[in-house]
Order: C-alpha cells, then structure tokens, then sequence
C-alpha cells in the first residue's frame, strides 16, 4: 500500500496536536517529519514518537512529501502555504486562511498555479450533529432559511493569540470564521453585508474579546453571530458552537460540542434528535488525506476560508468605521 507523506510545519497552533493523532492513527500516512523553530514545543509530538525535527521548514519541504498541514501563527499562514506550493506539496492550513483577502487570493492562486490543492482547517463541518443539520437542511425539513442565530464562545486562549502583529485580530477573528463557514454551506450564499461591534470586554488585554457580527446574505438571509472569549478561564479555548436556524416550514437547533441536533419539522411532522460524540479533528484530517491519496478535489477549500475570513475581516472594518460594510463576490 502507497503511504500518502505528510509534514508539519509549526506547532504554534494548539490544533496541531490531535490533526497529528489523527494521522497517526492511519495505516496509510507516514509523517515524514515535523518542522518548527522551537524545539521543546514540538518534542512530545516529534523526537518522543520517533518522528524526525526539523529546525529548518525548509529542510522539512525538500523531503520527499505529498502534502503539509500548517499551524503556525496567523501571520505566517500566507508565507507558509507560498513555499509549499512552490515545492509541489499539497496543503491543509490552519484557520484563518489569512489576514488580508489579497493575501489570500494570493495564497489561492499560487497553489492552483502549482497544481496542489489548498483546504481550510474548519473541523466542525465533521461533527455528526452539523453533517446530519446539513442533510435536513438539503432534504428541505425546514423549508428555505430565513435566519440564523450563532455563537462561538470560549476562554481566552493567550499566548500569541493576544499579539496582533502574529493573530492579526483577536476573538472576532478567531471566532468568527468557524460559524460563518457553516452559514456559509447551510445556506448555499454568500455574506454580502457586515455590521459589527468589536470590544474588549472580559480580559485584561489590548485586543479585542467580545463582538456582535450582523450578517446579511446574497440570498437575503439574514444572521448574527456571538464570536467571543467570553468564558471564564477554567472553559475551553473553544467548545460552544451553537446555531439556530428558522426556516419557513421548521426550525433547527445544533450545539456542536454537546453533540446534540433538534429537528422540529412542519414537513416531516415529527421531531428528531440526535446525539453523537466525534473527533472531528480526525474527520478533517481523514477527509484531506483521502481527497489526496484519491485525487480528489478537498471538501473545505482556500476559497471557503477566503470567504469565511473575508467577513471577520469585514466585521473589523464596520467597528472601527461604525457602518455596514459591502463584500463583492469571488471572482
């Protein structure tokens, strides 16, 4: 059996370690090395398991690999996905995609340039209660969306997540994106119009913690969002992704970490309820590894994390400005 090859680049990214165990888990990935400037960071996940460091990302990438999964700082996505396109390797990146959309149109087209696939890290897509929301939606169990409610709440998670200049933004950033790819793939539309607030509200810190993001959609939805590091410290970083969805003829309620989906149908004439646990860590590496090892076109791609990215970026931009912001389609 032909192993698909794989290397980390950087450990910054708390996600880092389970995407790594899910490879592991594996028998048709070899992880050829793992690749970071600090070297106790990765230790656990590298030396200790026998896989080889690499102080040297670039070192990592003259490696004979098939693709690269990148957790590094958000402002080193963009540099990271560039030199691994260039060297031919398929890319699964760390959420967000980017911090400006040209940087990340750039990223977009260097890896089409390169002829390897670029997909966003956005795990909750592989929660058991989202997937089976997304079939009732698609079944039309609630007829056509009008609405949608999301939160996104965590503790603060510190670090390099509260510098700016390696973040690029805070909770409205890193909070944001994970329910607006969701709204983005329920409803099949695309955000058209921003409004936010952007606050520091929990924390003692100079970035932002809490927000409020409205959201209108080309097809006329309508949405707002909770992105914040609201929860007390001893909460996870993240862990309370919540969306209700009216519809005219039902509405659907998900709590993605409880693992819980309510269906109240006016179609189907009767309630559903579902409730799972998942690693959806393991669902997104699973997915990207088969996507390369079939030939496949990823599920989540560049253009996704663009288009997710975009509104948070967006929603700075009207909190700082106090106005609704216009987003222009793709392409």
């Amino acid at each position: 059996m032909k192993k698909v090859k794989v290397g980390f680049i950087s450990f910054a990214h708390m996600h880092a370690a389970s995407y790594l165990l899910g490879m592991l888990k594996r028998d048709d990935v070899e992880v050829v090395g793992v690749a970071d400037e600090n070297a106790e960071r990765v230790r656990p996940y590298s030396v200790d398991r026998g896989i080889p460091y690499y102080a040297d990302y670039n070192e990592l990438l003259a490696q004979e690999l098939d693709a690269v999964v990148i957790c590094s700082e958000n402002a080193r996505h963009a540099e990271f996905t560039k030199l691994a396109a260039a060297a031919g390797k398929h890319v699964l990146c760390e959420k967000p995609l980017g911090l400006s959309e040209s940087e990340m149109l750039e990223m977009i087209q260097v890896c089409k340039d390169h002829g390897v696939q670029l997909m966003t890290a956005f795990p909750c897509r592989y929660i058991t209660s989202v997937r089976q929301a997304k079939e009732a939606i698609d079944a039309g169990q609630i007829g056509e969306i009008l609405a949608m409610k999301g939160t996104n709440r965590g503790s603060m998670p510190g670090g390099w997540f509260i510098e700016r200049e390696k973040s690029g933004g805070g909770a409205v950033l890193d909070h944001t994106v994970h329910v607006m790819d969701l709204m983005h793939w329920f409803t099949g539309s695309k955000a058209e119009e921003v409004y936010a607030h952007a606050e520091t509200l929990f924390n003692d810190t100079e970035i932002d913690d809490a927000g409020m993001v409205h959201v209108k959609f080309a097809n006329g939805v309508v949405a707002v969002l909770d992105p914040s590091w609201s929860r007390n410290r001893t909460f996870p970083t993240w862990g309370d992704v919540t969306l209700e969805i009216i519809g005219t003829k039902g509405v659907l309620n998900i709590d993605s970490f409880a693992q819980k989906n309510d269906v109240y149908s006016d179609v189907t004439g009767k309630a559903a309820w579902s409730f799972w646990g998942d690693d959806m860590d393991e669902g997104l590496v699973n997915s990207f590894i088969d996507s390369i090892r079939d030939g496949k076109p990823v599920e989540i791609t560049g253009e996704d994390g663009y288009n997710s990215a975009r509104v948070a970026i967006a929603a700075y931009e009207s909190a700082s400005t106090k106005r609704t912001v216009q987003l222009k389609p793709l392409g």
